[in-house]
């Protein structure tokens, strides 16, 4: 015959017989076992001890439904409140939204089985000393002690895997809830100080600290997102794809900001805008503007990170290609037609600036005499129309060598690319 859902087997013979005479005299004294298992579990759980997150009166609740369940499993009675797995799956899903650890909860589930067999056992020396048990009956009481385990053990398994079960559901929901704020942040909502303060707990970061905002391109050469190698040198972040490319918002401490662009530079081998700091959650929509606009100043998969106040030129003359191309054409136009000198001239131009237009260093750098380079700026000089001991045509061949990599497309050109 098959059983019923939440219906023990009959139990029979000897030990089925004891199994119920022994659950039939416990269950009317339900509350009085609760009442010990309670007391027991506060004296060896600072936890439940505490009183915080579980009162007192949660315990001896889901205890009770614990013990009653177990009494009437063990002896095979008539269920009282249906399955009898019931009460170990609710304590499970209770226990895991409060946060209370696992071991914590399968500590108390031993201490409960452990009082009530110490009760089970004191029904059995009282029956013995009636008279009700026969010599063999110890090697019967082994047996009890067995079934019992065996039966807080199987509960203990169900408890567990709904305790699993719940915090599985529970992260589903908060990385919902911390995405979607995430983005309420990058919308600009994080004015509003409720956005601000539930995204702050969302993320588990403070509403006011060091952040920047980083855009990283989706570079299929390079992972997924930089957050755990950021992780392994103790700089927390949080990213989201978006748009076709990743975005972080990342908290630093004094002197992180160096160490943030080396590892993007050197580690993640994505190519990344940074923006620059900001001190409060509500201000990483702008950042990631700027974030963005320092992205655009680097060449296409180039595996560079670029800080936005490093770059304030290249994001003008990004943002305005019309300019930029005019910029290049009127300072450099003449030397990018003379196809032959023009490496030479633009690498000479390049290193002269950047080393306060000194020949000598520059010379150094580029392992020619201090007179090649003093020639070359002055065949610039005269391709261009222009004097180079002017600051304003410096700045504007300075200018416009930043212009060249940028080119006049959405995407940046290759280094050696230039307006034609």
């Amino acid at each position: 015959m098959a059983e019923k859902p939440g219906v023990p087997a009959p139990r029979t013979g000897g030990d089925g017989e004891l199994r119920r005479a022994l659950a039939s005299v416990m269950v009317p004294g339900i509350d009085e076992l609760t009442g010990r298992v309670v007391d027991d579990i506060h004296a060896h759980s600072g936890t439940y001890a505490s009183g915080t997150p579980v009162s007192r009166e949660d315990l001896w609740e889901i205890c009770r439904d614990n013990l009653l369940r177990a009494l009437e499993d063990f002896g095979g009675l008539p269920p009282t409140g249906g399955d009898f797995e019931n009460a170990a799956r609710e304590t499970g899903r209770r226990r895991a939204e409060q946060n209370v650890p696992l071991d914590t909860v399968l500590q108390a589930y031993r201490r409960g089985g452990r009082v009530m067999w110490q009760v089970m056992a004191e029904h059995l020396r009282a029956t013995r000393a009636g008279g009700g048990l026969g010599a063999t009956d110890r090697d019967r009481e082994l047996d009890m002690a067995g079934a019992v385990w065996e039966t807080i053990d199987r509960y203990s398994l169900v408890m567990a895997e709904s305790y699993r079960l719940t915090q599985l559901e529970m992260q589903g929901r908060q990385d919902t809830r911390r995405v979607a704020l995430f983005e309420a942040l990058l919308d600009g909502r994080g004015d509003d100080p409720a956005v601000a303060a539930a995204a702050s707990a969302a993320l588990g970061v403070p509403v006011q600290d060091r952040y920047v905002m980083v855009v990283a391109a989706q570079d299929p050469a390079a992972p997924p997102n930089p957050a755990p190698v950021l992780e392994e040198h103790g700089i927390w972040s949080f990213w989201r794809p978006r748009a076709g490319r990743y975005a972080g918002i990342v908290r630093l401490a004094a002197g992180e900001s160096g160490v943030l662009i080396g590892l993007l530079r050197h580690r993640t081998g994505a190519t990344a805008g940074v923006s620059p700091e900001f001190d409060r959650l509500a201000g990483a929509g702008r950042a990631l503007r700027l974030a963005e606009q320092a992205l655009r100043t680097l060449p296409a998969k180039s595996g560079g990170a670029a800080a936005f106040d490093d770059r304030l030129a290249e994001v003008l003359l990004v943002g305005r290609p019309e300019i930029a191309e005019r910029i290049v054409t009127i300072h450099l136009g003449a030397v990018l037609d003379t196809v032959a000198e023009r490496e030479a001239l633009l690498s000479t131009l390049r290193v002269w600036l950047d080393n306060g237009c000194s020949a000598a260093r520059a010379a150094e750098l580029l392992y020619c005499h201090r007179n090649t380079v003093l020639n070359r700026i002055g065949r610039i000089a005269e391709l261009t129309g222009r004097s180079a001991e002017s600051g304003e045509v410096r700045l504007g061949w300075a200018l416009a060598l930043r212009a060249l990599p940028l080119g006049a497309g959405d995407e940046p050109a290759p280094l050696d690319g230039y307006f034609g």
